[in-house]
């Protein structure tokens, strides 16, 4: 048994996880922006031991953020201003006596797509990305993570892009910054709202710049979406689409790839428990 851990930018994600299947999970509020590091790990203990079992072997944990996954070390957590330089792993061993293993969340959550495909039909090489508070993505290569040396390799969502970078039009932030909510947006969008409507077609322009950046950088087979925002992909899929086939020079590139879209809330803390 292994019990696998997501920390989002909003939730904070917990189960346990049994041969692949979750057998138990909840997930709680996560930390508060000015929680002290101090109160993180504490809090962060008080919801491990609220499911914790003495059959489980291993703790695996999804940080957003850069880190030392062979010492365990996250380091500059961007949504959560404490944590500049955390020994997690030996932290949480210390502490529950289990093995630890600690990655980047956007990884976590490319492992736990990776396993959502049937045995017979792998990807050759998965680019997931997550369309959340940010964007993360994860790369899996023939069944092996790609997390380069520091594991930061799939952070295109913090290209130059615009007046910003690419996360800030292709997350809840490009919602937020129009003065909407991304579920109110969707809502409206499907009832016909002509803004809302408008709004996705424009993500989706910004969703193809991004990949495209992917198509660069990793020549992938699959790209695969999830998070809270890849649940309306049917608004935004079109001019995505529409974008990478107009922008992107190689086409047979894009006619091979598979794209598709995963959205069930478990996936985070299944892909933690297998790294």
């Amino acid at each position: 048994m292994t019990l696998g851990i997501d920390i989002g930018g909003t939730n904070l994600s917990l189960g346990l996880v049994h041969q692949g299947e979750h057998q138990k999970m909840f997930s709680t509020p996560s930390f508060a922006p000015d929680a002290t590091l101090e109160q993180t790990l504490d809090y962060l203990c008080a919801q491990i031991e609220k499911i914790i079992t003495p059959e489980t072997e291993k703790i695996g944990i999804g940080v957003p953020t850069v880190v030392d996954v062979k010492r365990g070390i996250v380091y500059d957590a961007q949504n959560i201003p404490s944590w500049k330089e955390v020994p997690l792993k030996s932290f949480l061993e210390n502490r529950f006596g289990v093995p630890v293993a600690v990655n980047n969340d956007a990884n976590c959550y490319a492992m736990g797509i990776y396993g959502l495909y049937p045995a017979d039909a792998k990807p050759e090489l998965l680019v997931a990305v997550t369309l959340g508070t940010g964007v993360g993505i994860g790369i899996v290569n023939e069944g092996r993570l790609l997390c380069g040396a520091n594991c930061g390799a799939g952070e295109l969502g913090c290209l130059h892009y615009r007046d910003s970078i690419i996360e800030d039009y292709c997350s809840k932030k490009y919602f937020t910054a129009r003065g909407w909510d991304s579920k109110q947006a969707a809502e409206a969008a499907r009832a016909g709202n002509a803004e809302a409507l408008a709004l996705f077609d424009e993500m989706g322009r910004h969703l193809g710049a991004l990949l495209c950046a992917v198509m660069y950088a990793y020549d992938p087979s699959h790209v695969a979406f999830g998070g809270g925002v890849a649940n309306n992909h049917s608004l935004f899929e079109p001019s995505m689409m529409d974008h990478l086939r107009k922008h992107f020079p190689y086409q047979k590139a894009v006619d091979r790839l598979q794209v598709d879209y995963f959205t069930e809330n478990n996936i985070p803390v299944i892909g933690a428990s297998l790294i």
